[in-house]
């Protein structure tokens, strides 16, 4: 081979290299922060919620019916799920349960941005501070986090906007043309839900302030859940439980007033996040990114909001175990698939979309093969618990359109279980329940089975008082790992 000859084969082997680089797919993860699925048209075409760009996304992208969150062993249910989505493991081998007995001591190495920064990924972050994971959360070579909970562009969701727009605009500015992982979180619809005026006033809510007194009925106000009750027939289980007494603006009310008023404000803080993500993706379309990027749009985890009688996240009903979770980008057509999956195969996906290697420590599974039309589901049999509060808890299990709940609470003193076909029963209405219908005797003996099944399968340590009591192993305390424990 001559000189000449061989220079230009190096020539060309370069020229191929930059083209697979320039190549590679962005990634642009969306996490909003307390927020049910049944808030979207996507999800309820009844909702009059607009957020015409995340209808954008579901239009031209995958929906997953059924995403769910897994389950919290906190009141503060969005630490266990955001260090589900940063390490991709199940909620009892997780880095600030027990100590990380079930979790290898080199998880950080592990984690979402430490991954795709040996990848050779530039990766930036913003989001709110604290109840989260702040050892994974520190990897992002850029970090931009604050709580922004306000109805101003400072101190409300343009915030958070803006951290992404500048990003981007410096990497324009500097020609980088490396691949990006972009974690972009919102402190919103989290309470205190304090919406723009201008959106307050669309759907009729105010910042209620006073506890005296019961906002006022508005005909633009959302209407209520179709699932609302005055309250929840038994006690949900957490005593003095921040979420069910203390939310600024509803309290321990559950009156339509109150509620309306709430959702109302839950929706000007939704349409407001929209916005912002409109921003962020006509940004991406003008440098040339956004066919190059996948774009995943999802929540940590539903809320109640009045449904069932409720207002927080600690509970395993639909509207608050499921979470919205869209996904759109190169090569994606729309779609709309049950998945059967949780937040932690967030990790596992987005390297199996990037081409980027998973973890040996993750225990999500990609779920690239639903995505591409391959398979509708990934797995068969879904887990949930709520321990955060009086032990061992709530805990659920689903298969196909079959949900069992039980509720284990308040010293013995509350023992319920609860039956649900969710194909003829979707809204989970109380008066068909069906666990104590004798026509439904096997189903029960069988969803009792499987839910035991799992909680070994996942290393439950708490049993229900119709399980196996010697095998219980219910922790001492929780400590916190180095890096690994939320703020």
């Amino acid at each position: 081979m001559t000189r000449i000859s061989s220079v230009l084969l190096i020539a060309l082997f370069a020229a191929m290299g930059t083209s697979s680089a320039e190549k590679r797919p962005n990634v642009l993860f969306i996490l909003v922060d307390d927020q049910s699925p049944l808030d979207l048209k996507a999800y309820n075409p009844d909702s009059i919620c607009d957020t015409p760009t995340i209808d954008r996304l579901a239009a031209e992208g995958v929906v997953f019916d059924d995403a769910y969150h897994m389950g919290s062993f906190s009141g503060a249910v969005c630490t266990p799920s955001r260090h589900m989505i940063m390490t991709g493991r199940t909620v009892w081998h997780l880095p600030n349960w027990n100590q990380g007995e079930h979790c290898p001591d080199d998880i950080l190495d592990n984690v979402m941005a430490e991954v795709f920064n040996r990848a050779g990924y530039d990766t930036m972050r913003t989001c709110k501070r604290g109840n989260s994971y702040a050892g994974a959360n520190a990897k992002f070579t850029v970090v931009r986090d604050a709580t922004k909970r306000g109805g101003t562009e400072e101190t409300g969701s343009a915030w958070h906007g803006k951290q992404v727009l500048d990003y981007l605009a410096r990497r324009e500015a500097e020609n980088d043309e490396d691949p990006f992982l972009i974690y972009f979180g919102f402190s919103h619809p989290h309470d205190t839900r304090d919406g723009t005026p201008e959106l307050l006033a669309k759907y009729g809510a105010v910042n209620h302030k006073d506890k005296s007194s019961i906002p006022a009925l508005n005909p633009k106000q959302p209407p209520l859940p179709v699932n609302y009750l005055p309250e929840h027939p038994f006690h949900h289980g957490h005593p003095g439980l921040r979420d069910e007494n203390s939310v600024s603006g509803v309290w321990k009310r559950r009156d339509e007033a109150t509620i309306r008023n709430e959702l109302g404000r839950e929706f000007a803080c939704n349409e407001n996040i929209d916005r912002q993500i409109a921003k962020v993706l006509d940004k991406l379309q003008a440098m040339g990114e956004l066919d190059n990027t996948y774009v995943i749009y999802t929540a940590d985890h539903g809320m109640a909001i009045g449904r069932h009688g409720l207002q927080g996240k600690q509970n395993l009903y639909q509207h608050t175990w499921r979470v919205p979770f869209i996904v759109t980008g190169p090569g994606i057509q729309p779609n709309r698939v049950t998945g059967n999956s949780y937040l932690l195969d967030t990790l596992p996906t987005i390297c199996d979309l990037a081409g980027v290697e998973i973890p040996g420590s993750v225990e999500g599974v990609s779920l690239r093969p639903v995505i591409f039309g391959e398979k509708q589901t990934v797995r068969d049999v879904l887990y949930g618990t709520y321990s955060g509060g009086t032990k061992p808890g709530i805990r659920a299990v689903k298969k196909g359109d079959w949900k069992l709940i039980k509720w284990d609470v308040m010293d013995g003193a509350v023992r319920e279980t609860q039956l649900f076909n969710l194909a003829e029963n979707p809204n989970e209405f109380l008066t068909e329940d069906l666990a104590e219908d004798p026509a439904y005797a096997e189903k029960l003996a069988e969803m009792e089975a499987l839910l035991l099944d799992e909680m070994r399968r996942v290393d439950d340590p708490y049993r229900l008082w119709n399980q196996p009591q010697d095998e219980a192993k219910p922790n001492v305390k929780q400590t916190r790992r180095k890096g690994a424990a939320a703020k």
